[in-house]
């Protein structure tokens, strides 16, 4: 709160002020591009060239934004930045956006221009000082020009065959770091964890106890999987990403399918809670299969009888053996 009181209105600024803005907020955006050029370099080359174009022209904006602070106001430009001034657009963090894929980065790249663009016309529909509205004006068709230099760029570097090339090895790298290890989990979770909880069912028909058994087991399970996932591979090698994403993945998705058929059981009717896990467990099992299909290029119904029979002869052992 104390920081929000201390930013001054951005319609308190002084022409030399927004100037001043200006010319920071060109020399964070071109430091953001850098950011993804070197994120994407080794496995998208082209955008990366992109995203390096982008950031020299970031760079020649704020240049002759610096040569007009001199004509006007001097050598020494006022410390002012995004942080400072309220309802300021402001950037995501680099950090946030440069692990996701490589479409979301261009997206944001977009959006960081259309953002400054909009700001720019909105700001200088809201002062009545000529020269300032003449600044905001000169400013938002800069960012607009921005805006075209990204699409020549494009056109420059992502030719049709190399935007198709990085889009595959988008979504392969998509499919070793998330998909493949929260697959294993999935089906980990929500098989392995059929026969202690039905047995635990069947054996008790306490349904308290069948619950805290299938948390356990799926916390469990969860955790083990995560660790051993992480622990299997460093990515460096095999390509399949970061040990750490790939040990989240797996280990959500294993507590995820575990729990998926304990939650049930807290409804105290024990038939009632048997019969909704039943459907759990059946919706768990063609979920896999399309999962399968849809990443894997698994056939749906090989895949849907594989995980079905598996899920059976799983289920089948924990109720005969709670029953017993």
């Amino acid at each position: 709160m104390r920081f929000s009181l201390n930013r001054r209105r951005f319609s308190d600024l002084s022409e030399q002020e927004i100037l001043a803005l200006a010319i920071s907020s060109e020399e964070d955006d071109a430091r953001i591009y850098r950011s993804y050029a070197e994120r994407l370099r080794a496995e998208f080359p082209a955008t990366a060239a992109v995203f390096d174009g982008m950031a020299a022209e970031e760079d020649r904006h704020r240049q002759r934004l610096v040569d007009l602070h001199r004509d006007r106001f001097g050598d020494v430009i006022p410390l002012i930045r995004r942080e400072h001034v309220a309802g300021y657009y402001a950037r995501r963090p680099v950090w946030l956006i440069e692990n996701l894929g490589i479409e979301r980065i261009r997206a944001e790249a977009e959006a960081m221009e259309r953002d400054a663009e909009r700001f720019y016309l909105a700001a200088a529909q809201r002062t009545s000082d000529a020269a300032t509205r003449k600044l905001l004006g000169d400013l938002a068709a800069a960012e607009a020009g921005h805006q075209s230099t990204a699409e020549k760029l494009e056109q420059e570097h992502l030719t049709e065959g190399t935007r198709s090339s990085e889009e595959d090895n988008a979504r392969r790298q998509f499919v070793l770091t998330w998909v493949q290890p929260g697959l294993a989990g999935l089906m980990d979770g929500s098989v392995s964890t059929l026969a202690p909880i039905f047995a635990t069912a069947f054996a008790t028909q306490d349904t308290w106890t069948t619950f805290l058994v299938g948390l356990a087991a799926s916390v469990g399970a969860g955790i083990s999987m995560g660790f051993t996932e992480a622990a299997s591979d460093d990515g460096q090698l095999s390509g399949r990403g970061s040990p750490i994403k790939r040990g989240f993945a797996s280990g959500i998705m294993t507590t995820v399918g575990g729990l998926g058929h304990a939650l049930p059981y807290l409804i105290p009717d024990f038939w009632t809670a048997t019969i909704t896990a039943f459907v759990v467990v059946f919706i768990e099992l063609w979920a896999i299969a399309w999962i399968q299909k849809k990443y894997m290029d698994t056939p749906f119904f090989r895949a849907a009888f594989q995980v079905v029979l598996g899920g059976a002869l799983v289920f089948a052992a924990g109720v005969l053996i709670g029953s017993g």
